[in-house]
C-alpha cells in the first residue's frame, strides 16, 4: 500500500550532478584560479545554483546548458552572488568541454551581460577566449573609502563598470599593498584592481584583484579584469600583444591581445578534480 504523505511531509528525489574543478591560468595544480564547472540539460533554480556555489566556496562556479554541439549558455556564481562576467571560469568550462569532445576546436558561449564569447583551442594547448574590450577611463572622483582602504596611495585611478583601477609606480608597491576589505566593500558594485608595469622580462604588467563585495578578499587570477588591464597597458606600451601576471599567492599568467573592441585572452588549465554532487530535491 502506498504511503499517504501528511501535510508536513515532503517527497524528495536525489539529483546527481557531475562537477569538475579546474585550475585555470596555470599548467600546474594548486596554482592559478580554481573554478567548478557543472553542465546540465536545463537551468537549475537560481537559489539552488547559488547554494551550490556557496557550498563549493571557490571564486566561481560556472553552470552551462547546451544549445547545440558547439554552443552553450553560461552563468557564473561566486560564493556570494551571480556574476555578470568571469574569465577564469569560462576558461575552465572550455577546458572541460574540449576534454569531453576532443574533435572540437572551437566553442561559443552566450551570457546575458556580455553576449557571445568565441573560444578556440590553440595548437599550443592553450585556450583562447574572445572577450569585449572594457578599457577603463580616468577618474578624479575617487571615493574616500578607496584611498583609506589602501596602505599605499596609487598615483592614478581609473574605472570601468567592473572595478576601480589603482595604478602604481612599481611592482613592489602592488605586491606589498595591504587592504582594508571592510572599506572596499563600500565600493559595491565595483571591485578594485591594483596594477603596475612588471620588472620581470617575462611579463609586461602585473596586478592583484580585491573583491570583498562580490566574492572574496583577493581573487587568485581574474580573467575578466584583463579585458580592462590589457587595453590600458596596450595604450601605454604601444603594443597589442601583452603578457600579464596576477601576483596572488597562487599566481597566474594571461596572454592578452587587444584587437579594437575585443580582447583575446589565452591561458592554460589543468584538471584538479571530478566528482558527483548529490542533492535531495523537493518534488512537491
Amino acid at each position: 500500500m502506498n504511503k499517504i504523505l501528511s501535510h508536513n511531509e515532503k517527497k524528495t528525489t536525489p539529483m546527481n550532478l557531475e562537477i569538475n574543478v579546474i585550475d585555470a591560468f596555470s599548467d600546474q595544480v594548486f596554482r592559478g584560479n580554481p573554478a567548478a564547472v557543472i553542465i546540465t540539460d536545463y537551468w537549475l533554480g537560481k537559489r539552488l545554483m547559488q547554494n551550490i556555489a556557496s557550498e563549493n566556496n571557490l571564486s566561481e562556479t560556472a553552470f552551462l546548458v547546451k544549445k547545440d554541439d558547439h554552443s552553450y549558455a553560461i552563468r557564473w556564481f561566486s560564493p556570494l552572488t551571480e556574476i555578470d562576467f568571469c574569465g577564469h571560469a569560462t576558461l575552465a568550462s572550455a577546458f572541460v568541454l574540449f576534454a569531453k569532445l576532443p574533435a572540437l576546436n572551437s566553442l561559443k558561449f552566450t551570457a546575458k551581460a556580455v553576449g557571445e564569447l568565441l573560444i578556440k583551442k590553440l595548437v599550443s594547448g592553450k585556450i583562447q577566449m574572445d572577450f569585449p574590450n572594457t578599457k577603463p577611463i580616468y577618474t578624479d572622483n575617487i571615493p574616500e573609502s578607496l584611498l583609506a582602504a589602501l596602505s599605499i596611495e596609487p598615483k592614478e585611478v581609473y574605472q570601468n563598470a567592473q572595478a576601480y583601477f589603482a595604478i602604481y609606480s612599481s611592482e613592489e608597491e602592488v605586491i606589498n599593498i595591504k587592504t582594508d576589505n571592510s572599506l572596499l566593500k563600500t565600493l559595491y558594485p565595483r571591485d578594485l584592481v591594483a596594477t603596475s608595469l612588471s620588472k620581470n622580462d617575462e611579463f609586461d604588467f602585473l596586478s592583484r584583484y580585491f573583491w570583498p563585495a562580490n566574492g572574496g578578499d583577493e581573487d587568485p587570477v581574474t580573467g575578466s579584469i584583463h579585458t580592462g588591464l590589457a587595453p590600458f597597458w596596450s595604450e601605454r606600451l604601444e603594443k597589442a600583444k601583452l603578457i600579464g601576471y596576477q601576483a596572488s599567492k597562487r599566481g597566474g599568467v594571461l596572454e592578452c591581445e587587444v584587437k579594437d573592441d575585443r580582447v583575446l585572452i589565452s591561458g592554460n588549465a589543468v584538471q584538479y578534480m571530478t566528482g558527483t554532487i548529490s542533492i535531495l530535491v523537493n518534488d512537491n
